[in-house]
């Protein structure tokens, strides 16, 4: 199985010039965790996830919030798959970067998002996501 029969395609995207206050806006509207920030041509520049906002960001404080660029706290070092994966592999790559999801990639553009969700629900993958699961949690 590869990893384009599991993704999702209907990934909700940024660009960078938005601001922290849209990304959180989208992520709470569609409920998701993490917005990839792309070019206009579709290209992944950086992932912002939720936590990155709490960590990254003063959130107590309106103005910093809104001073502070989606760029500066966007995650740039990032693991990403192509569509043709085999599903095994990628799921190898969640223990071995200790990653919740993985961009997927085709021709440098953003095509899809593979999650631990997407693999949990092929009860086939079950035991690997535990497995992974176990990984994560032991992040050092």
């Amino acid at each position: 199985m590869t990893v384009k029969e599991l993704m999702t395609t209907s990934v909700c995207f940024l660009k960078p010039d938005a601001s922290i206050s849209d990304a959180a806006a989208l992520m709470k509207k569609n409920n998701i965790g993490i917005v990839p920030i792309c070019d206009n041509r579709g290209c992944l520049l950086g992932l912002v996830t939720d936590r990155d906002i709490l960590m990254r960001v003063s959130t107590a404080d309106a103005a910093s919030v809104e001073l502070t660029k989606i760029t500066d706290i966007m995650t740039t070092n990032l693991v990403t798959i192509s569509p043709e994966m085999n599903v095994h592999d990628a799921a190898c790559l969640f223990s071995k970067k200790k990653v919740h999801r993985l961009p997927v990639l085709e021709n440098g553009r953003l095509v899809g998002m593979l999650s631990l969700t997407d693999l949990a629900k092929k009860k086939i993958f079950l035991a690997e996501v535990g497995d992974i699961m176990g990984a994560i949690a032991t992040k050092k």
